[in-house]
């Protein structure tokens, strides 16, 4: 018998008996083989098993090794050649070495292979293997182009020069087969040629078009905007369908609309704004309670479903709002005409009246098409000038609609205090607005100011919300919802634990955390040097919000019920949200009607949770670009800051204009410094001086880097830090101080904090502290806290 026929029948019998285990003997009495050939079955299990098919158990006995499942996920790799792959959102990331990554790049959706499991236990995560690219993220790549000629490479014309801090260590060939761009121009171009073990950093395409030149004002944020895959340019057809459309009411669109054009409805924006979405009216009733009624822009009455216009509008999800421009969901014909509530002018609306008691609850309601007619175009700025400054011009100007701001500000008022009894959470971080000149150079970066008037339309956009939620959930149809699931356990209780470190008590069981819980650990710190550190941390425990047709609450706000309804002219679900409405109106709720939408909304509620993840992705790439040219012309300078993060690499100081830099640890050049992970620490190992989160801290900004949006500070003086008796055992150093070979490359590292993707530390494990977690508002291009913010 040859050793492969005796093989195929060893294999052939463990894979009958697949759940056992069997001695050598056992398998070979199995056969039938004589006694004196259980030689040759060991020999040919040998063989079996240095090709992996069998492996030998605990006991000594052989069974059939099972194909390794096949799992997707999307990979995350590291300048070193390791990455890890996230598959399973409660598991930790598996590690892939840099062996065995098949080259994948940074968000490629990849199928892999454990290798090794996770230990219970142990906070390593399991070890794996790429076996396949399913997708490239990468497809197109944007840059400056330089030619080059090479007479080693005949076909290759130049290069892209690539500033997308993920493909920095990468080089980008321009082949001869498409575009000749010339020096200097900001191509775009189709990748067809990926990283290979010939060539691990290289990469291949051809030019597909010229954006502009890199010294054109501008092309620095639209490169951003081309990187993101951001649709910038409407298509024709749908320029036509928007130009098609009426700029006036037509009188039959009236049809089937209640008519509360003499309600003194008003919209009340930032100065800014030219797509105004939303109005509001409020009313003391005589029963003491109040009437809130919300009439939001029918848009999705002009963007008919399946049609050019609304196709496009999917296709970008969302208005992106960058430093000088708005790229819009839906063309300005729209979005500041016939969609816009301007003052004086019929429009037609989408209407949820609420009537509300003293406690805040909402008593009744009616959501309905309506007719209506904006009475004032206000501004936040005169609203506050009425309610807080009490401006006697302002008042007498607006006389007429004094006493319903009055009556706004109070049940805004009752509207807090309801949800704070209920456990919202109210961040309050501040934000930034890039001032810039005609040429698009910032000279300024101002905080935004959120009186009363932003606070209070917020209020009443979270009403709305949530009512419209509430109703569609009580009819059990299909519906869209805008869920924030509850926080993992793991990743509060390592908030806890940081938390008690710094001497703050919190509360309650991480595994059943309730939104109050952390609403008093922020009402511990108010006021504290503390608190912006506290909210940032409490951030990065907390999951993303997202759209989903599952009803699961929005833990943030402490709602059982919340949705987007408010804002239909740059946020596609909330178009999606009024077209259900209509729908469910006009057929009723009959399982046909059910029926209409119940398949489509799962994908619609992952597609626009990307988008929007795009969306903020892009605004703050430009945001960060600009704050690093705005201090370019600062560089040499002293500042106060705080700090905002602490990794073994360094540590990330803000400033009080939010502008976020790094001081490398090669830079913190009086001591060795050691990374303290429990204390989230930096701490000398002579002198014992310490540097940790929300410590404020004197630095010099050193160099900028705008292409790299990296702005690194050194330390001002290290011996005014305080002092620690902390004392980090040497086998938890972090490969602190100048011992770390990493020291000088902060733009590589920073790539890994900006990110939050893993910490090659924890061998898998997702790094809890540092994962961004703000979503985007929009209006204004303001940065939205988990939806506190909805407008």
């Amino acid at each position: 018998m040859t050793d492969s026929n005796l093989q195929q029948q060893i294999l052939d019998y463990l894979g009958e008996h697949q759940d056992g285990a069997y001695a050598a003997a056992e398998i070979s009495t199995a056969l039938g083989l004589p006694e004196n050939e259980f030689t040759l079955t060991v020999q040919a299990l040998a063989g079996l098993e240095r090709n992996g098919k069998v492996a030998v158990t605990d006991n000594s006995k052989w069974a059939l090794v099972q194909p390794a499942a096949q799992l997707e996920g999307i990979f995350h790799g590291n300048d070193k050649g390791f990455g890890f792959v996230a598959y399973d959102e409660e598991q930790p990331d598996a590690y892939i070495n840099p062996d065995h990554t098949m080259h994948a790049m940074t968000g490629d959706t990849v199928q892999m292979k454990i290798l090794r499991p996770s230990k219970k236990g142990s906070d390593r995560g399991p070890e794996g293997e790429v076996t396949k690219i399913v997708d490239h993220h990468y497809v197109q790549v944007v840059g400056e182009f330089r030619a080059k000629r090479d007479s080693k490479l005949p076909s290759v014309i130049g290069e892209v020069l690539l500033k997308d801090k993920k493909l920095g260590s990468y080089t980008f060939n321009v082949l001869d087969a498409g575009l000749h761009p010339v020096d200097g121009e900001v191509v775009t171009a189709d990748v067809t040629e990926y990283p290979t073990d010939m060539a691990p950093q290289l990469m291949s395409g051809l030019a597909k078009k010229v954006i502009g030149n890199a010294d054109e004002p501008g092309i620095d944020i639209l490169q951003i905007v081309y990187a993101h895959d951001v649709p910038s340019e409407f298509p024709q057809e749908v320029l036509d369908e928007a130009n098609a459309i009426p700029d006036t009411v037509q009188e039959a669109d009236k049809a089937g609309r209640i008519d509360i054009t003499d309600q003194p409805l008003v919209t009340i924006d930032s100065i800014e704004s030219k797509d105004l979405d939303d109005a509001v009216v409020v009313e003391k009733l005589d029963n003491g309670n109040y009437h809130l009624g919300v009439s939001i822009a029918d848009v999705s009455y002009y963007v008919k479903e399946g049609s050019a216009l609304d196709k496009e509008a999917y296709r970008r999800g969302t208005s992106v709002y960058l430093t000088d421009r708005v790229i819009p969901m839906l063309p300005k014909r729209l979005s500041n005409g016939i969609c816009s509530l301007n003052e004086g002018v019929e429009r037609l609306a989408m209407t949820c009246d609420m009537e509300i008691d003293a406690s805040g609850k909402v008593v009744s309601h009616k959501i309905y098409p309506s007719l209506m007619r904006s009475h004032a175009r206000m501004t936040y700025k005169a609203v506050n000038k009425i309610l807080e400054a009490h401006d006697a011009k302002t008042m007498e100007r607006y006389d007429d609609l004094v006493g319903m701001f009055e009556d706004m500000g109070a049940l805004h008022r009752i509207l807090v205090k309801q949800r704070h009894a209920r456990g919202a959470i109210d961040f309050d971080a501040p934000e930034a607005k890039i001032i810039v000149d005609e040429q698009g150079h910032p000279t300024d970066i101002e905080l935004r100011e959120r009186g009363l008037a932003e606070r209070m339309i917020e209020s009443f956009m979270l009403a709305a919300n949530e009512t419209v939620a509430e109703h569609y959930d009580k009819l059990h149809v299909p519906f869209l919802y805008r869920i924030h699931e509850t926080p993992d356990g793991e990743r509060v209780k390592s908030f806890f634990d940081l938390l008690n470190v710094f001497g703050i008590n919190a509360k309650g069981d991480p595994n059943n955390l309730k939104p109050k819980m952390l609403q008093t650990v922020l009402k511990q710190v108010a006021g504290t040097p503390e608190e912006q550190m506290v909210q940032t941390m409490m951030l990065r425990s907390m999951k993303q919000a997202k759209y989903s047709d599952q009803p699961l609450g929005h833990f943030g706000l402490g709602a059982e019920y919340y949705t987007h309804f408010t804002s239909p002219i740059r946020r596609y679900p909330d178009d999606m949200v009024h077209r259900m409405i209509r729908w469910y109106d006009a057929e009723g709720t009959t399982d046909a009607a059910k029926a209409k939408y119940a398949d489509v909304l799962p994908q619609i509620g992952k597609d626009t949770s990307e988008r929007e993840r795009r969306s903020i992705d892009t605004e703050r790439a430009t945001d960060d670009m600009k704050k690093a040219e705005f201090m370019a012309d600062h560089v040499g300078e002293d500042f106060d800051a705080v700090v905002s993060s602490v990794l073994k690499f360094g540590m990330f100081v803000e400033l009080p204009n939010t502008v976020e830099g790094l001081i490398h640890i090669s830079n913190m050049n009086d001591d060795f410094y050691d990374f303290d992970e429990s204390h989230l620490a930096l701490i000398g190992s002579r002198h014992h001086h310490i540097f940790q989160i929300g410590q404020p801290i004197k630095v010099h900004l050193e160099k900028v880097d705008k292409d790299a949006a990296a702005v690194d500070f050194t330390i001002l003086d290290p011996r005014t830090a305080p002092t620690t008796d902390i004392r980090v055992p040497h086998e938890n150093r972090g490969n602190g101080g100048r011992r770390n070979g990493n020291g000088g490359n902060s733009h590589g590292n920073r790539n890994f904090h900006n990110n939050a993707k893993r910490d090659e530390k924890n061998g898998g494990k997702k790094f809890n502290h540092y994962q961004s977690n703000r979503n985007h508002s929009g209006k204004g291009g303001k940065t939205n806290v988990h939806d506190t913010r909805s407008k």
